[in-house]
C-alpha cells in the first residue's frame, strides 16, 4: 500500500519493470538541455506529434537520404529559431506570419545552394523536399510555439533539440525500411547474399508500417509513464486521475505547472 496515497496499490516487482525515463530526467524548463531533451523523446517531432510527414516517409528509402534531409532540416531550425527569436520584439503582431515565412524561406534557399554546389548527389536524390522544407509545419510550429516567444539560446536548443528528434527519427525508419527492402544500410550490403529483399518496404505501405511500429512503441512508453503506481494524482497534477486523462499520452505525468504550460503549447 502506498503511504502517499493509501487508495493506490503499489505491486514491486511491477514497478521495477515498467520503464519511465521522466524518473530519471529533471531538467530545469526553457533551458538548453532541457530544450534537447525535449525535442529528442518528450516532444519527438515525428513519433509524438506526427508532423513532418511528407518527408518522413518519402525520403526514408535509403539511411542516406534520411541523414541528408535530416541534417538540412536541423540546420533550417536552428537558424531561423534563432533570428526569428533575435527579431520577435521588432516584427509587428500582424506581420508575423508572413516575417516567419520569409526567414524560413531565405534559410532554406541558403541550404539547397550549398547542397547543390557541394553534394550534388544528394541534391538530386532529394530532389524536390529540399525546397519543400519551407512548407514543412516542424519549422513554422517551433517559430509559432517556442522562437517567437522565447530568448535566442533556448530558441537556438529548441531547433536543436527538434531537427535531433526530426533526424533520429528519420534515420530509425529508413533502417528498417533499407534493411529489409534492399538488404543494405547506407549502401552497404548487411543482409547475406541469399536474402531475398521484402520490397514492400521500400513503397509508400512499407514505410507506413515501419512508422506506425515506431509510434506505437513511443506511446507504449509515455503511456506507461502515466501509470506510474506511485503517484498521487490529488492535487500534485492538473487532472484528477491520469489514468482517464485524455491527454494521457501527451502529459506523461507533469506537475500542474507544466501541464498547463502544454495546453497553451508549451512543453509537453
Amino acid at each position: 500500500m502506498s503511504t502517499r496515497n493509501p487508495g493506490i496499490m503499489i505491486d514491486p516487482a511491477r514497478q521495477k519493470k515498467r520503464f519511465d525515463l521522466s524518473r530519471y530526467i529533471h531538467l530545469k524548463k526553457d533551458t538548453a538541455p532541457e530544450r534537447i531533451v525535449n525535442g529528442i523523446y518528450f516532444e519527438n517531432p515525428v513519433f509524438m506529434l506526427a508532423l513532418g510527414m511528407c518527408p518522413t516517409l518519402a525520403t526514408t528509402t535509403s539511411v542516406t537520404n534520411a541523414v541528408g534531409m535530416g541534417l538540412s532540416t536541423t540546420a533550417i531550425l536552428m537558424l531561423s529559431n534563432l533570428f526569428i527569436s533575435l527579431l520577435r520584439r521588432i516584427i509587428p503582431e500582424r506581420m508575423r506570419m508572413p516575417s516567419y515565412i520569409v526567414i524560413i524561406a531565405s534559410f532554406v534557399t541558403i541550404v539547397d545552394f550549398l547542397m547543390q554546389g557541394f553534394t550534388p548527389a544528394m541534391y538530386e536524390s532529394l530532389g524536390v523536399y529540399i525546397p519543400l522544407i519551407v512548407v514543412n509545419c516542424i519549422i513554422m510550429g517551433r517559430a509559432e510555439a517556442y522562437a517567437g516567444k522565447h530568448g535566442p539560446l533556448g530558441s537556438l536548443a529548441d531547433g536543436f533539440g527538434m531537427g535531433i528528434g526530426f533526424t533520429g527519427a528519420l534515420i530509425l525508419v529508413a533502417s528498417v525500411r533499407e534493411l529489409l527492402g534492399n538488404g543494405t544500410l547506407a549502401g552497404f550490403r548487411v543482409m547475406p547474399a541469399s536474402y531475398e529483399p521484402i520490397n514492400i518496404f521500400v513503397l509508400a505501405p512499407g514505410a507506413f508500417l515501419v512508422l506506425a511500429v515506431f509510434v506505437a512503441i513511443m506511446n507504449r512508453l509515455h503511456i506507461g509513464a502515466a501509470r506510474r503506481d506511485d503517484w498521487d494524482p490529488t492535487g500534485k497534477f492538473v487532472c484528477g486521475d491520469c489514468r482517464s486523462c485524455p491527454r494521457v499520452a501527451g502529459c506523461g505525468g507533469k506537475p500542474a505547472a507544466d501541464a498547463a504550460v502544454n495546453l497553451h503549447g508549451g512543453r509537453g
